[in-house]
């Protein structure tokens, strides 16, 4: 070993003629595994999670049918051309066809029958799918936002800002969220915008409370507090150091909460408080048929006009909350630092 002050050279060693040596323990050849972020293991372990892939596998069918259904233009320029909804959802076939009756069972040309208007259910449903799954995926999106920005302000200035925010969260968990949008729809109307409003105007409140909490166990890391020293802007470490590491639970709430939006929609429409009468959304479409449920003269129940969209309606809010399971396991930090220890 040299002895020169502030270098140690040790003799006897030439690493340029080594070619290969032992392993440094029975499981070093198994850990030569590249190092991956949180997000890239939680995509892994997602992947391997059965039920959450049959569920994305269900959204993405219902979505696409739904995009799919009839062309789609703007200022008269078609930008989705295909149609698989063999008819128009408004379109009264026996006005056209004679031999179609009201209440017509399935069949080979109306797969899920014809409803009490006259009208393919089948049409209906795939385009009814706009209506319900678009205002899911945008109400969560609006909400999920502002909740955010609102309960990582909350949680990271802390003291009176964060006891008056809480307490404008505390009120309106005090009334049920529906009958927040039962009022709101009620004072202006039935609508797609409107139920938009309904179910975006306090439904931030479950994520500001969410976001809240985390952050106030994230702020006291050493990455936040090295940020402040270094002069980083308050909006700066929220928005680059927190948010983004409260992120996972919030994932998890707001594929839950799609489904949740969703049945709300159809409650409110199967009260006839949703869409106009006549549109084809799923729970509208189950108010028009509540009559459905009782026998008829003749003593048949045409079953298929309130069993079709009440399972589209049930399959979607099932795989949302498969989709909502799986992103749980997937990025739950002790489920992921064992999975990777264990090497599963």
């Amino acid at each position: 070993m040299s002895t020169e002050r502030g270098r140690i050279r040790i003799t006897g060693f030439d690493a340029d003629r080594v070619e290969s040596r032992d392993p440094l323990s029975d499981w070093a050849e198994h850990s030569a595994v590249e190092t991956q972020s949180r997000w890239r293991r939680g995509w892994e372990r997602f992947k391997r999670n059965r039920s959450a892939m049959v569920g994305v596998a269900v959204v993405l069918v219902l979505s696409i049918a739904a995009l799919l259904a009839r062309p789609i233009t703007v200022a008269g320029f078609p930008i989705q051309p295909l149609a698989l909804a063999p008819h128009e959802p408004s379109t009264i076939l026996y006005l056209q066809d004679p031999s179609v009756g009201v209440y017509d069972p399935p069949s080979l040309s109306h797969p899920m029958g014809i409803d009490g208007s006259g009208r393919d259910l089948f049409s209906r449903i795939l385009y009814g799918g706009r209506y319900s799954l678009s205002i899911g995926f945008v109400v969560v999106a609006l909400t999920a936002s502002f909740g955010t920005v609102y309960g990582a302000v909350s949680g990271y200035y802390g003291g009176w800002v964060d006891e008056i925010m809480m307490r404008i969260v505390d009120t309106i968990y005090a009334f049920p969220g529906l009958v927040l949008a039962l009022i709101i729809v009620t004072i202006l109307g039935g609508g797609y915008w409107q139920l938009v409003l309904a179910f975006s105007l306090f439904g931030w409140a479950s994520y500001g409370r969410l976001v809240r909490g985390e952050v106030l166990s994230i702020k006291e890391n050493e990455y936040v507090m090295a940020a402040k020293a270094l002069g980083a802007r308050d909006w700066s470490v929220i928005l680059k150091h927190i948010i983004p590491n409260a992120i996972p639970p919030l994932l998890v709430v707001a594929s839950l909460n799609i489904g949740t939006v969703v049945i709300g929609v159809a409650a409110l429409g199967f009260l006839g408080l949703g869409m106009p009468p006549g549109t084809a959304e799923w729970g509208t479409m189950l108010d028009a048929t509540r009559e459905t449920l009782i026998p008829g003269p003749e003593g048949r129940i045409p079953w298929w006009a309130t069993v079709y969209p009440g399972l589209a309606i049930f399959l979607f809010v099932m795989a949302m909350n498969m989709i909502g399971d799986g992103i749980n396991d997937a990025l739950d930090a002790q489920a992921t630092g064992m999975d990777d220890q264990g090497g599963a």
